[in-house]
Order: C-alpha cells, then sequence, then structure tokens
C-alpha cells in the first residue's frame, strides 16, 4: 500500500502529509506511554538500579590507599616487594608528611582500618603512630626556634612564604585535600605562596599549603597570625640539608631573609635525625617488609582482593594465592548456603504439594478456614516465630519434653536441634513453606477435575491419573514456588543468625557482619556480588533445563 496518489502524497485532514501525521502520532503514544511508566521506572533506578552498581563498584574500589598516603605510595613503587629490608629513607619522609595530614583530618584510623582487613595488627600502628607525629615535628621546631626566635610568632612564617607565582603548588595541595577527604575544600584559603621561596624551599612551601588549606577552609581560622603545625619545621628542616638551598638562602633578599640565613649560619645546630629511625622508634612494625608489601600491593586505586578474599585467596607478592588453612571460611559457606536453600526448598515442596492440593480440591468453606491458617504466619513477625522455634528446638524445649515424655528420647540424650543446621532447616522451612503453598494453589485451581475424571474413566488408576495427568499440570507451580522459595533463602540471615549456631549460618549472615560490625564494606560488597552472580547463574541454568515460560503462577 503506498502512501502516495496520482496527484501527490497522500494527505490528512488537516493537509498534513499521511506519513508525517501518523509519525507525530505515534510518537506522542510513545510520549504517553513513557510518562506512564516513569515513575516506576525512576523508582527501579532508584531502589534497585543504583545500589547494584553501587554494590558492584565498592567491591573494586580501593582509592583510599592512595588518596591518603599519595606521595608515600608513589615513592614506594621502586620499592621491590619480595624484598627482606623495608624501604629506603625516601618513601619514610614521604610517609611522615602524608600520615601528618590524615592524622590532623582523622582519616589516618580509616586507612589502617582498611589495611588492617588484609595484615592484622595496621590499624593500631597507624593509630598510635598518627598520635605521636607532633614529637618528630618537635626534632625541628625546637631548635629553629631557638636559632631564630622570630619563627615562633605565626606572622614571620605568614610573611616569608607570601608572595605571588605559587598559586599552582596551592591548587595541588588543595586537590590531595579533597581527594584524602572527599571535600571540595574550594574557597579563599587567604595565602599567595611566593614562587620565588617555595622555588628553594619545597618541603616547607608544601608543608606549609597543606597547614594553610585546612586551617583556612576547615577549621575557619586566619592563617596570618597562627602558628603552623610540626610537620612545617621538620618540611624546613629537611630543605636546608640541601647545599642549593643554602645557597639560595644566603643570595635571598625577601622577607626575613636574615631570619633564614640565622638558620645556615647554624646548620650544626639542626637534628640529623632520619624518618626510618624516627617511625621506628614509634613502632618497629614500620620496619617490617610485610606492613610495607600489604600498602604497595593495597595501593592502586582499584583491586580485585576483596574478590579474592571472598573466595578465601589473597594477593601476595607474587599474585594470588590460597590463604591458610584456618583462615578459609566463605567457600564453604556459599556451598553450605546453596546445599541447604536447595533442601529447604525440597522440603517445602514435600510439605507444601498435599496442602495446596487440598486447599484447591477442598469443599469452598474448608478451603477458606484452610488458606487462612497457611497465611496466618504474615501476620506475625518474623522474629517471633524465629524466637518461637528457638523455645521449640532447645534440648530444654517443647519437643523434646514431649519426646522424652513419650519415650522416644532418653532424658540423658535429648536430641540436639537448636546452634546447627538441623535448626536452621526446619525454622526456614516453616516460615518459607507459605510461599510454596500459594504459587502451587494458584496453579492447581486452574486444572480442572474432570481432566482426573476423565483419566479414570478410560481405565487409569488414581495413581497413574495424578501422575500422568494432573502433576505434569501442576509442575509450573512447583517451579515458580521453588524459584520464590530458593532466592529468598539464599539471602536469609535473621532465622539463621538465631537458631544456626556455627553450623547453621549462611554466607548471608557474614555479609551483615561485614556492613554492621567489622565495616568491611569492599568485602560485604564482593560477598554480594558473587552471591548475585551464583543466583543469575542459576537462574540462567534453570531457564535452560526448564524453561523459565513454563512458570506459572496461575491462569
Amino acid at each position: 500500500m503506498s502512501d502516495t496518489t496520482p496527484s501527490g502524497p497522500m494527505l490528512a485532514a488537516d493537509g498534513t502529509p499521511l506519513k508525517i501525521s501518523l509519525s507525530r502520532a505515534l510518537r506522542r503514544q510513545k510520549i504517553r506511554a513513557l510518562a506512564l511508566i516513569a515513575p516506576l521506572l525512576l523508582f527501579v533506578v532508584i531502589t534497585f538500579v543504583i545500589p547494584i552498581v553501587s554494590m558492584l563498584f565498592r567491591s573494586v574500589e580501593n582509592q583510599i590507599v592512595s588518596h591518603t598516603m599519595p606521595e608515600a605510595t608513589a615513592a614506594l613503587a621502586a620499592w621491590d616487594s619480595a624484598a627482606t629490608e623495608p624501604p629506603g629513607e625516601e618513601v619514610f619522609q614521604a610517609l611522615y608528611f602524608d600520615l601528618f595530614r590524615a592524622a590532623e583530618a582523622k582519616e589516618h584510623t580509616k586507612l589502617g582500618t582498611r589495611l588492617n582487613y588484609e595484615q592484622t595488627g595496621t590499624s593500631s600502628l597507624f593509630r598510635t603512630s598518627g598520635r605521636n607525629l607532633d614529637d618528630v615535628g618537635e626534632e625541628w621546631q625546637d631548635p629553629i626556634e631557638d636559632i631564630a626566635p622570630a619563627f615562633e610568632d605565626g606572622e614571620t612564617w605568614f610573611a616569608m612564604l607570601s608572595g605571588e607565582g605559587g598559586n599552582r603548588i596551592l591548587e595541588q595541595r588543595r586537590r590531595l585535600w579533597s581527594e584524602m577527604v572527599d571535600e571540595p575544600f574550594a574557597g579563599d584559603v587567604g595565602l599567595t605562596l611566593s614562587s620565588e621561596v617555595a622555588a628553594f624551599l619545597p618541603l616547607t612551601a608544601a608543608a606549609y599549603s597543606d597547614w594553610a588549606i585546612f586551617e583556612a577552609l576547615e577549621e575557619g581560622r586566619d592563617i596570618a597570625t597562627r602558628d603552623p603545625w610540626e610537620a612545617v619545621y621538620a618540611g624546613l628542616g629537611l630543605d636546608l640539608r640541601n647545599a642549593e638551598t643554602v645557597a639560595a638562602i644566603n643570595a635571598y633578599q625577601g622577607p626575613h631573609a636574615e631570619d633564614l640565613q640565622l638558620l645556615t649560619a647554624n646548620l650544626d645546630q639542626l637534628p640529623d635525625l632520619m624518618f626510618r629511625d624516627a617511625f621506628a622508634e614509634l613502632d618497629e612494625d614500620w620496619l617490617s617488609p610485610d606492613v610495607w608489601r600489604t600498602i604497595k600491593i593495597y595501593s592502586p586505586d582499584y583491586t580485585s582482593g576483596y574478590f579474592l578474599n571472598a573466595v578465601d585467596m589473597e594477593k601476595g607478592a607474587d599474585g594470588a594465592q590460597m590463604r591458610p588453612e584456618n583462615q578459609q571460611i566463605y567457600l564453604t559457606l556459599f556451598m553450605r548456603t546453596l546445599w541447604m536453600s536447595l533442601l529447604i526448598t525440597s522440603s517445602c515442596i514435600v510439605l507444601g504439594y498435599p496442602v495446596a492440593w487440598l486447599l484447591a480440591n477442598l469443599p469452598l468453606r474448608t478451603a477458606n478456614v484452610l488458606m487462612i491458617l497457611v497465611l496466618l504466619p504474615f501476620w506475625t513477625s518474623l522474629l517471633v516465630r524465629t524466637s518461637a522455634w528457638k523455645v521449640l528446638l532447645q534440648q530444654q524445649g517443647v519437643i523434646n519434653e514431649i519426646l522424652v515424655w513419650l519415650g522416644f528420647v532418653d532424658d540423658a540424650n535429648r536430641l540436639i536441634l537448636m546452634n546447627n543446621a538441623t535448626g536452621t532447616i526446619i525454622a526456614m522451612t516453616h516460615i518459607l513453606l507459605p510461599f510454596m503453598i500459594l504459587p502451587l494453589y494458584s496453579v492447581m485451581k486452574t486444572i480442572p477435575p474432570s481432566y482426573l475424571r476423565a483419566a479414570k474413566s478410560l481405565g487409569a488408576t488414581n495413581w497413574t491419573a495424578f501422575w500422568r495427568v494432573y502433576f505434569p499440570q501442576s509442575v509450573p507451580g512447583i517451579g515458580a514456588g521453588s524459584i520464590l522459595v530458593f532466592i529468598l533463602a539464599i539471602g536469609y540471615y535473621i532465622t539463621p543468625e538465631i537458631v544456626g549456631g556455627t553450623d547453621g549460618v549462611f554466607i548471608s549472615n557474614r555479609i551483615a557482619y561485614h556492613i554492621s560490625s567489622s565495616l568491611n564494606w569492599g568485602l560485604a560488597a564482593a560477598l554480594g556480588t558473587i552471591l548475585l552472580a551464583v543466583v543469575l547463574l542459576l537462574y540462567w541454568l534453570y531457564d535452560r533445563i526448564v524453561g523459565i515460560d513454563n512458570v506459572k503462577l496461575g491462569g
């Protein structure tokens, strides 16, 4: 069929070519349809897509190390991870200024916690060292102020380092602050660095900029009259060790040149302290190559370490390797979760199928009463139901008392039904049973009773009529109920936590632990991602073997 006529294109009632008019009408229909589903689409994106993407990102994100210790990790790149000695002085020097800045912002404890996931004891190492960094800086502060008392006054530092041309350094330090504390640190610092002074006092200028940015933008203080951090004195002391710096100071004619020249004339009074020795005095673990190996391994912005930990592996100097056998728990938990979820699903099928059949075939009045009993657990708190099973299953509980009273069990040999896999299976089967019964019932209700009567009239026995006629038609309900129960079971954590003990907990219990207690969100995200991948894989296998089109909830 053509949209043209011998006299030209076909026109709509308003004179518009019919093709254009139809396109506009279809476009309006699509816009209306999109407007109708937009709220639901937005809800799904906010509550489902974004959290999953965030979880996936958390499982590989590792920027806390490089953002908290940017200069130390850069200097550490040249160190051989297989070495038996700690890195050199350059790395310890960079560590001092990085850690000093992090300690002032209270970020060093977060870094220690992150690395403590990989090596026990690192958290306390960073925490105790961060508290004592001022003492290291005072090794330079006291002699500098004794030689040139003007450096006791914050105005001296401000006047000496102020000038022009040094904005690039200030912005670079501002960017380091922003990456570490995840804040913009926008605003006027109240300082313009002198590029001349920064050229021959680079460490001093960097440390002073760090202090000025934090004081002005985070603490809201006027930096023109305040004394700087001890790290600034350490930076000046280190700069004065450079012969070129000494020569530049002696030729310098700017503000407080005479005070700087006093320092160059009395260099022998300044300490020759090495940062490696200073950190060793703070904590001898800083000389352990294992600490530095862990820092280097986890210094990239993104890591596979969380996923390796989730499958009982770890990153080593030579790549991925299995953890010690006494630390391997996650693969066991994954296998236990899958096996017990399948067992719970099977139990629900065995127990739920007869109940659903009765609901579908009993007289309406009786079926309604039975349906109320099936739905009754939904009106009771999950925590209450689980706690009730705890009362029932314990060794002094109702079930054991009845068995002892009936003589089936000796009083000295009561059944252990709590704090193990048995308790988890019993309690979760009871809790999830309605989720199996309802899909089965909805499918069975649609099966005409005349089919069974027809089969029997043709000579089939009751069993043959059920197995060859009735059961195949109820399989879609079994599929729907099984998927529903299995997905719920594999992610349960309240019931296993209460009645499961050591042998009955699921992987979801570890995920909850890492989210709420250990705060290892990266590992929790990796475990959750693997669990999601396993569920999707099983769903795909189910679709390939059974066919998802065969799953019905009725009709």
